[in-house]
């Protein structure tokens, strides 16, 4: 075994490799660019080099620089995790030119099943059941679009070398298709370096399973069973468990079978993963991920094996640490990724400063698997996973009660996550019940993604609660400093001078504005609220902890506070709200009519339309690059673009105004009703 393992990569998979890495006894060697530069992984490491500025191309897929850091720290192993460098031939070739040992598999195989159109090939010589579609060796749009038509609508488009969500667009209409094409091209060519794309026939309701398989150098083969990835939104899976409920005995063998004989088929050695899409009595292969997956941890809670450990020991040609007779599946687990991202603006990444972070403790039927740390940010330029919750019991009820007791323990503050979305899928009687297939967050959108609504008498009951004891802690304060602790100007008790010892406190949530009474009590507050009268009292600590007592009812809550701004945590929810100070109101002129503009920062990369240009509703105007994915802004409505502020290549805050758009009602000399 190597003793200096260098980790191509970042985030929570960098953590998970180095953990296990040091538990072997190996010296680890952490990478980073100038936005990670204080980020977990470089403090779990042993030593860390620096690769370059924060964008990817100049950091993480920079291959000269990551040989540079291995030449620099004395590495001879390089284990790239997922994502970035993992499947890529060319950095698996220069690091065994470079004399370092790349814990992956051989080029060759990773070559053959990048390429997604040769893959197909290759598994359908094997024998193993494909998808109808049709790889084109002729890119021409018009061949494509008519290759479409042949297949028959609704279709995939694939960029040919992606994976992961990237570069695929699904098109129901022959209209679609010119525009969907070009946004796949442009951001497989952003992702991968290949703008090739490949199509598939679209199933409607299929389910998604993948085997986890195993090779080693010495010809062994074993599968470790599946797992079920078909919760998904854009394509990109948020829930997985193994095994995968309903799944029979004979299927699982099957589907296992067709895996093992996609290993040998392209000569496959180390940790891989074979995707099926399952669909009525019919499976079909869908693709092969030539690494380490993120949704790896539930296999390894369900076979008590450590597959990190599996992958260190082949790349150093040991055998395989288990026959396919030692493995054998042990209760049900699940993972649940918890990403930087606001469903409500259709799973749109986030960025930010991580303010407050509170874990569950871990145990045997809990794992953590983070990337972050309070304090930490998350940057733009990266994907928004946040960490993943896994959990595992007995069987899949006892695990889906363990998830959501996990979801309801952890509190995020400071940027908007898709926490209370995870704590909605993990209560769903659908997912309880076992149906899911790919649609399954679409299909019940209005459940798990419910319309904002106002602040709950308790939310506002909890808010004052932290207001008034906050600014009597201030207070004791004040008078344990001052010359006249015993003044009555530092009393809290709502004592004025010739006045009833009572107060008002006025919030703003979002537009609405709510004034509480608040009757001080002897041992606590009444709150005179929207729905009635409510006793409270508690105790406020100095790092935002209430524990709070309403109407008899004891409960605990994080309060982040930011000037005026009340961040009230509790459970998996969270809820903003504002100390109205007429002063800091915004003006009526900042109306956000007519201005479009950009959700998260990014970068333009397409402009569609032109200043003076007159639009339809829904018309494509600018497309924005953040997080590896592309967004398309769209006409609001029919109108006119007024102005554009950006041009392709720019970067762009959260907030910034891309375009000017006016509305048919105010274009120059337009009366109420006129038309463009």
């Amino acid at each position: 075994m190597f003793d200096r393992l260098l980790i191509a990569n970042r985030g929570e998979i960098a953590c998970r490799i180095i953990r296990t890495a040091r538990r072997l006894g190996l010296w680890t060697v952490a990478v980073y660019s100038d936005a990670d530069r204080s980020a977990w992984h470089v403090a779990l490491a042993h030593e860390a080099v620096r690769l370059g500025p924060a964008p990817a191309r100049d950091s993480y897929l920079n291959i000269a620089a990551i040989l540079a850091a291995a030449r620099a720290s004395g590495a001879q192993a390089v284990h790239p995790g997922y994502g970035f460098l993992a499947e890529n031939a060319d950095f698996a070739e220069a690091c065994q030119a470079a004399g370092l040992i790349f814990v992956g598999p051989p080029a060759a195989a990773i070559r053959a099943m990048g390429d997604k159109s040769r893959a197909k090939a290759i598994m359908a010589k094997a024998g193993v059941p494909v998808v109808p579609g049709t790889q084109e060796k002729d890119q021409d749009p018009s061949r494509l679009q008519a290759a479409a038509a042949a297949i028959g609508y609704p279709v995939m488009i694939k960029a040919s070398a992606g994976g992961g969500g990237k570069g695929l667009r699904v098109v129901e209409r022959a209209s679609d298709f010119p525009e969907a094409l070009a946004g796949a091209r442009r951001e497989a060519a952003g992702a991968f370096g290949d703008d090739r794309m490949l199509l598939e026939k679209y199933l409607l309701r299929p389910r998604h399973i993948e085997v986890q398989v195993f090779a080693d150098t010495q010809g062994r083969a074993v599968h470790l069973f599946e797992r079920d990835c078909s919760i998904q939104r854009r394509h990109q899976k948020v829930l997985e468990e193994a095994p995968a409920p309903g799944l029979s005995a004979e299927r699982r063998e099957q589907m296992a079978a067709a895996a093992l004989a996609a290993v040998r088929a392209v000569g496959y050695v180390g940790a891989g993963t074979v995707e099926f899409l399952v669909e009525a009595d019919a499976f079909y292969f869908l693709e092969m991920n030539t690494r380490l997956q993120v949704e790896h941890p539930v296999t390894e809670m369900i076979t008590g094996q450590d597959l990190v450990e599996w992958q260190l020991r082949v790349a150093a040609g040991e055998p395989l640490p288990r026959d396919q007779d030692d493995l054998e599946i042990r209760g049900h687990a699940i993972e649940a990724r918890l990403y930087a991202e606001d469903p409500a603006r259709g799973f749109l990444p986030a960025a930010g400063r991580i303010d407050h972070l509170t874990w569950p403790a871990e145990d045997d039927h809990l794992r953590i698997d983070g990337g972050v740390r309070q304090g930490d940010r998350v940057s733009p330029d990266y994907d928004p996973l946040l960490a993943k919750v896994i959990v595992w019991d007995r069987d899949r009820p006892a695990a889906l009660r363990r998830l959501a007791r996990a979801l309801g323990a952890i509190q995020v503050g400071g940027l908007v996550t898709n926490l209370p979305f995870l704590a909605a899928l993990a209560g769903h009687p659908a997912l309880a019940a076992g149906h899911v297939d790919t649609g399954f967050i679409a299909n019940h959108q209005d459940a798990l993604v419910p319309a904002p609504g106002p602040a709950s008498d308790r939310v506002l009951a909890l808010a004052c609660l932290a207001e008034l004891l906050h600014r009597r802690n201030r207070s004791a304060a004040r008078a344990r400093d001052s010359d006249d602790p015993h003044s009555p100007w530092h009393l809290v008790t709502g004592w004025r001078l010739n006045m009833t010892t009572q107060a008002r406190l006025v919030f703003l949530d979002g537009a609405r504005q709510v004034a509480i009474g608040v009757h001080y009590l002897e041992d606590g507050y009444r709150l005179s609220l929207p729905g009635g009268a409510l006793r409270v009292r508690g105790a406020l600590a100095a790092d935002g902890t209430l524990s709070a007592e309403i109407e008899g009812r004891t409960s605990t809550a994080t309060v982040l506070r930011e000037g005026p701004r009340l961040t009230i945590l509790q459970g998996p929810q969270s809820h903003v709200l504002a100390l109205d100070d007429p002063l800091a109101q915004p003006s009526k002129a900042e109306s956000p009519d007519g201005r479009l503009t950009a959700p998260m920062p990014g970068k333009v990369i397409r402009v569609q339309v032109a200043a003076g240009q007159t639009v339809a509703r829904g018309a494509p105007l600018l497309v924005l690059e953040a997080m590896k994915m592309e967004h398309t802004i769209r006409a609001p409505s029919e109108g006119r673009v007024a102005a554009i502020h950006f041009g392709e290549g720019d970067l762009v805050d959260e907030g910034a105004e891309l375009i000017a758009f006016e509305l048919p009602g105010e274009l120059p000399g337009a009366l109420p009703g006129d038309q463009p």
